[in-house]
């Protein structure tokens, strides 16, 4: 049974256009989810949530995408936090707790991860975590993609703790929006996914205290599930997402060509050969992305042992998803002509939203990378 209901789907499926013309962030649809549980979905019922799993929060992800791409966008990163926070619990790290309890008491997350030029991403930060002498640490660095920058109370972020004498590691904690040292940078201006205002953020000397810290661990590739949590999430939802921009396309391009005639022809194009293989082409490659995601987000849910296949494979499915919805776009907007060249088209915004899915990890880079390796081990001299 879906969770969020097909009118509040169309309310905000009509406001997207207007988020992306103008560049806003969509204020209206994060009140109208909350109002509707959404942010608490994720939480497990015994923490005051919904209790929907991983595969359901997926599912729901797909369907909000079709209705504005920007807003899912955004709102997966909150999901994808919440979704740590219950894998921590289930993996006996008391911290989850925190994040669940703050997502079923009407607390935002925003995911500060990413950083300029630092291609480790998730592996290794730039930033500076220095330790407080209590178990606490203060962060310092710059943080790029910032989704729901203008609205998030909490962040999910991490540096690079340099201090000991057991060597660097990584440092992973959650941060009050109230904390000192916090700025935000007005540089949202994309081609696509506006609505996100993923802004750049600026950490200074921004202080979490031993409560907040989730874990202190190697950099690199982990099975601290920290970082594991932190990836399946993001790939996993990340993939749904941009499913459902893929899914929209041929829903827009279906109905457009049904009624666009062909003088040449004399009939709608619908009728068309070339045009009904575009589409069909386009449903083939969304009809291979949706078994992926299910088939992983199971696997997460239940615990399954993939062994060191398991971030390659997750890896796949995001790049999978992402470079699906864009040929899928560029195939509807094919078929559908000229006037889908215009900005006031749906399908122009979804071509837009689906080129983000380029930039967010896993890259294709290290995608072939992280399967090289799989198959054939590492380079020899």
């Amino acid at each position: 049974m879906a969770f969020l209901s097909e009118e509040l789907l169309s309310t905000i499926h009509s406001r997207a256009v207007k988020h992306d013309a103008e560049n806003t962030f969509p204020f209206d649809d994060l009140e109208d989810l909350r109002a509707a549980g959404y942010l608490a979905a994720y939480v497990p019922t015994e923490f005051g949530g919904a209790g929907l799993n991983l595969e359901e929060i997926a599912a729901e992800q797909t369907r909000l995408a079709k209705a504005a791409p920007g807003t899912a966008l955004g709102i997966n990163m909150h999901q994808i936090i919440v979704g740590l926070g219950a894998y921590l619990v289930r993996k006996g790290n008391p911290r989850g707790e925190l994040i669940l309890r703050d997502a079923a008491a009407g607390e935002l997350f925003g995911f500060g991860i990413s950083e300029p030029g630092n291609d480790l991403v998730l592996f290794g930060s730039t930033s500076a975590a220095v330790p407080d002498g209590e178990g606490g640490y203060s962060f310092t660095g710059t943080k790029i993609f910032n989704s729901l920058a203008p609205a998030w109370t909490r962040l999910l972020t991490f540096g690079r703790d340099d201090s000991g004498d057991d060597g660097v590691k990584s440092v992973f904690a959650i941060l009050d929006r109230a904390a000192d040292g916090i700025e935000f940078k007005d540089d949202w201006d994309t081609l696509g996914m506006r609505a996100t205002q993923s802004q750049t953020l600026l950490l200074n000397d921004v202080h979490a205290p031993e409560a907040q810290i989730l874990t202190r661990t190697e950099p690199g590739p982990s099975a601290d599930p920290v970082v594991f949590g932190i990836f399946a999430h993001f790939e996993i939802l990340l993939a749904a997402t941009y499913a459902g921009v893929g899914e929209r396309a041929i829903e827009v391009a279906a109905e457009h060509v049904k009624t666009r005639k062909s003088v040449k022809n004399q009939t709608v194009y619908a009728n068309d050969p070339d045009i009904r293989w575009r589409i069909a082409t386009a449903a083939l490659e969304m009809n291979a992305v949706g078994p992926q995601i299910r088939e992983l987000a199971r696997d997460v849910d239940n615990d399954v042992d993939r062994g060191g296949m398991w971030m390659p494979q997750l890896s796949a499915a995001k790049n999978a998803a992402a470079e699906a919805s864009l040929r899928t776009v560029e195939q509807c907007l094919r078929a559908c002509g000229g006037s889908s060249y215009y900005t006031k088209n749906e399908l122009s915004r979804l071509y837009r939203d689906a080129v983000a899915g380029l930039f967010q990890p896993s890259d294709q880079e290290s995608l072939h990378g992280a399967w090289a390796g799989a198959i054939l081990g590492p380079v020899t001299d």
